[in-house]
């Protein structure tokens, strides 16, 4: 962004979350450089009338419908307008803004997020679920309107940066770097008794429930490769996870000539929001700058995957490709809700994403996915049947 032009206008989906609330710090921070058009949030109208009439918002919405009268009246005496419901999501994404953040957690977000890419925006992915779940439909929206496709999650930010698109036939390896999570050390026997209070509490970051019990279980660097494949268009035998307890090289680019490219910085998800938020250019951004001298060791080791069995079923899922990756990450969604609703133990959500990976192949769910349609009938038949496997385990 050029300085003395106009500001950017944004458009927030999921603005009460982890993501969104930092998008809105930075916006706080530079708010010469945007303009809020409109935010969205799941259910939390507090945070988000409140975030609204800070940043002067054109438009709130919120998807639960039956806070619109909520909303309406955290808001009345303000020129903001007010809209609830799943299809006022669609309409939000679909706005005339310069650059959408798309942040709301899970399968929940794939609808806003594509109306967002079919109408060419610049749109921020911060959902992950979107290219898991609808990977090839996703990308063939991004491709038919031109839409600009800026990673946010800190691997693929930092794979994007050291990227060399003129070079990308020299690519030997993509190594996505994960910090192991809480239970990094902890043997089976322990992660069995783990509570949901444990498994958020992550060493490095600071991240949302769903988030931060999928780094608890490595699926969430599961989830990453998979969203890497379709990101960087690489063979799946040229990704490769690298577990760094320090979380301050946030990924790597290997090249066939011996050179590897890595970008550092601390553990702030300001920094890759900055990133997108500026790109082409650079903003300044408050994360704490590195002291290599003081930190004075990086380590590495590889994943266990025995122990985190979640990260092998997802590679397992990249490979058979097909209707998969949905039903992974549809029942990986199920079985981290009813973990933290202290239904079933920790150890139990990754079997029942491999039991609800078996039986949807066993009902014939193999088929990839052509549409949005097929995309969430895929996720509803892998949540019931997950959903099915968590009362079985409760009884």
């Amino acid at each position: 962004m050029e300085p003395g032009s106009a500001p950017r206008t944004l458009c927030v989906l999921g603005s009460t979350g982890s993501i969104g609330t930092s998008t809105l710090d930075l916006v706080a921070r530079n708010p010469e450089r945007f303009q809020v058009d409109v935010l969205t949030a799941n259910a939390n109208v507090e945070l988000l009338a409140s975030q609204a009439r800070q940043f002067n918002a054109r438009m709130a919405v919120v998807a639960d419908p039956d806070r619109y009268d909520e909303l309406k009246t955290a808001l009345s005496g303000t020129n903001i307008a007010v809209a609830a419901g799943p299809d006022a999501l669609n309409e939000a994404a679909d706005r005339d803004t310069d650059y959408v953040m798309a942040a709301i957690v899970g399968a929940a977000g794939l609808e806003p997020t594509l109306t967002a890419a079919r109408r060419g925006a610049c749109v921020a992915l911060a959902n992950k679920e979107c290219l898991v779940s609808a990977g090839t439909v996703f990308l063939e929206a991004v491709d038919e309107a031109d839409a600009t496709l800026l990673p946010v999650d800190s691997e693929h930010n930092a794979i994007f940066q050291v990227l060399e698109t003129h070079n990308r036939d020299a690519i030997d390896k993509i190594i996505l770097t994960a910090s192991g999570g809480p239970f990094r050390t902890w043997e089976k026997a322990r992660m069995e008794a783990a509570t949901p209070a444990e498994a958020v509490a992550h060493p490095n970051w600071s991240m949302g429930a769903k988030i931060s019990v999928d780094s608890a279980t490595m699926m969430n660097k599961g989830l990453e490769v998979i969203e890497a494949y379709y990101l960087f268009g690489v063979e799946t035998d040229q990704l490769d996870v690298l577990v760094h307890p320090q979380s301050v090289i946030h990924s790597m680019v290997a090249y066939t000539d011996g050179s590897v490219l890595a970008q550092l910085g601390s553990p702030d998800m300001r920094t890759p929001i900055a990133h997108t938020m500026a790109w082409p250019a650079r903003m300044p951004a408050p994360a704490a700058r590195l002291d290599l001298a003081e930190i004075a060791q990086l380590t590495f080791e590889a994943p266990d995957l025995e122990r985190f069995p979640a990260l092998r079923l997802a590679l397992a899922a990249l490979q058979t490709g097909g209707a998969a990756p949905t039903l992974l990450n549809a029942a990986n969604e199920v079985g981290v809700a009813a973990f933290l609703g202290g239904e079933i133990g920790f150890l139990d959500i990754a079997a029942i994403v491999e039991d609800t990976m078996s039986r949807g192949v066993a009902q014939g769910l193999s088929g990839a996915p052509a549409s949005l349609d097929d995309v969430l009938q895929l996720d509803v038949a892998g949540r019931a049947i997950a959903a099915e496997l968590v009362t079985a385990r409760r009884s």
